[in-house]
C-alpha cells in the first residue's frame, strides 16, 4: 500500500469531502432508486371512457384509429381491462380499432338502475358484448379474452357468428352449462376449484367481501406460479374490484354454474342453446401457457368444437393463467393473425 506523504496536511479536508461525496453517493442511489421505481411503475392506460349499453354504462379503453378493423379483448376474474395494457397498443398501431371494456361489476362499469339484478350468468355477459357493439356502432368485430373474458368471446362466437369476424380464446371452448356442472369431478380436478365451493357458502360470501384484495391476489399467485408481478402491477388491477357490484357478480356467476342460483328468465332460451355445446365455425386460435395453474381443459378435449379455420397455439416460458398480460406479444399476434382473416 502506498504511503500519502501529505495525508496529516490534507486529512481535514479529506475527511470533510469523503462526508459531501458519501453524501453525493448516497443521494445518487435514492435517486436512481427512484427513477428505477418510476420506471417500473405500470404505464397508465386509458383514459376510461363511459358508454351506455344495454342495463349497463360500460367503462372502456379504445385505442386506435376509428376506422380500423374493430378488436374487442375481454379479461376474466379476477383481473381486469390492465391485463390488455401491453397487448392493446400493438393492435392499435398495427391499425386496430382497439375496444377493452370492464365487464359487469369491474371497475366504472355499473348498473344503470338500481333494481337490476346482479346476475354473473354466462349468458348475460355475452348479450353484454353485443349491447356494446351496438352503443358503438360495431358491426362486426374480432374476439379475444381469457377465463370469463374467453367463455364469452365463445359464446358470441356461436351464437351470433354474423356479429364475430374471428375469435381468440385462451383456453379454448369454455361454454358450460348447470346440468353439465351436476357431474361430480375427480378428486384433484374439484380441489382446483376450492374457490367455487367457498363462494357457494355465505362464509364464502363475507370472506370475498371482507377479503377481495387479498383473496384476489392469491388467485393471481396460483393461477400463474411463475408469473412474478410486482406490487404495483396488482394493485392497478385491485382497484377494479372495489366496485360495488363486484362481489355479488362474482358470487352470483360461480353459484349459478353450480345450480345454487337462479339466472334471469330472459335468457332462458339462450342458456338451453348454449347447454347443447354449439359448435363454433368462425377462424378461431385457441391458446394455452405452459404453465397455467388454474383449471383449463386440454386441447384435444374442445377441439371438435371448432369447425371452421382453426390453429391451436401452446405459449411457453412459464406462462400462466393471465397470457396476455404474461405474453403479451404472443396474445396479440394472435389477435392480428385472426384479425387479418376478417
Amino acid at each position: 500500500m502506498m504511503i500519502d506523504p501529505f495525508r496529516n496536511a490534507v486529512e481535514p479536508n479529506r475527511r470533510g469531502l469523503l462526508g459531501m461525496a458519501a453524501a453525493a453517493v448516497v443521494a445518487s442511489q435514492v435517486g436512481l432508486l427512484a427513477t428505477a421505481a418510476r420506471a417500473a411503475a405500470p404505464a397508465p392506460f386509458g383514459p376510461i371512457r363511459q358508454v351506455d349499453a344495454g342495463p349497463l354504462s360500460i367503462g372502456y379503453v379504445e385505442m386506435g384509429p376509428t376506422s380500423g378493423a374493430p378488436v374487442i379483448l375481454l379479461h376474466g376474474w379476477p383481473y381486469d381491462i390492465h391485463a390488455f395494457a401491453e397487448v392493446a397498443p400493438l393492435l392499435a398501431q398495427a391499425g386496430h380499432r382497439v375496444i377493452v371494456p370492464y365487464l359487469r361489476g369491474y371497475g366504472s362499469t355499473v348498473f344503470r338502475s338500481a333494481d337490476a339484478v346482479r346476475n354473473g350468468q354466462q349468458a348475460a355477459l355475452a348479450f353484454d358484448v353485443i349491447a356494446l357493439m351496438d352503443a358503438l356502432g360495431i358491426r362486426r368485430a374480432t374476439l379475444a379474452g381469457f377465463d370469463w373474458g374467453a367463455r364469452t368471446a365463445d359464446i358470441v362466437a356461436a351464437l351470433w357468428p354474423e356479429r364475430c369476424a374471428g375469435l381468440v380464446s385462451v383456453s379454448g371452448y369454455l361454454i358450460g352449462s348447470q346440468k353439465a356442472n351436476v357431474a361430480p369431478l375427480p378428486p384433484k380436478a374439484e380441489l382446483a376449484w376450492w374457490y367455487q365451493f367457498y363462494f357457494a357458502t355465505e362464509r364464502g360470501r363475507i370472506g370475498y367481501e371482507q377479503n377481495r384484495h387479498d383473496f384476489n391476489r392469491l388467485i393471481w399467485q396460483t393461477a400463474s406460479p411463475q408469473w412474478y408481478f410486482d406490487d404495483a402491477t396488482y394493485e392497478r388491477s385491485a382497484k377494479s374490484f372495489d366496485n360495488p357490484d363486484h362481489v355479488a357478480i362474482v358470487i352470483h356467476n360461480y353459484r349459478w354454474r353450480l345450480g345454487l342460483a337462479q339466472g334471469e328468465a330472459r335468457y332462458d332460451a339462450t342458456e338451453a342453446t348454449l347447454a347443447a355445446a354449439p359448435p363454433i365455425a368462425v377462424p378461431t386460435i385457441t391458446m394455452e401457457g405452459d404453465a397455467n395453474g388454474a383449471p383449463h381443459p386440454e386441447p384435444t378435449a374442445y377441439r371438435t368444437r371448432f369447425t371452421g379455420r382453426y390453429e391451436h397455439r401452446p405459449v411457453s416460458g412459464g406462462i400462466g393463467h393471465n397470457l396476455p398480460q404474461e405474453a403479451p406479444a404472443a396474445f396479440a399476434d394472435a389477435v392480428s393473425t385472426i384479425a387479418s382473416f376478417g
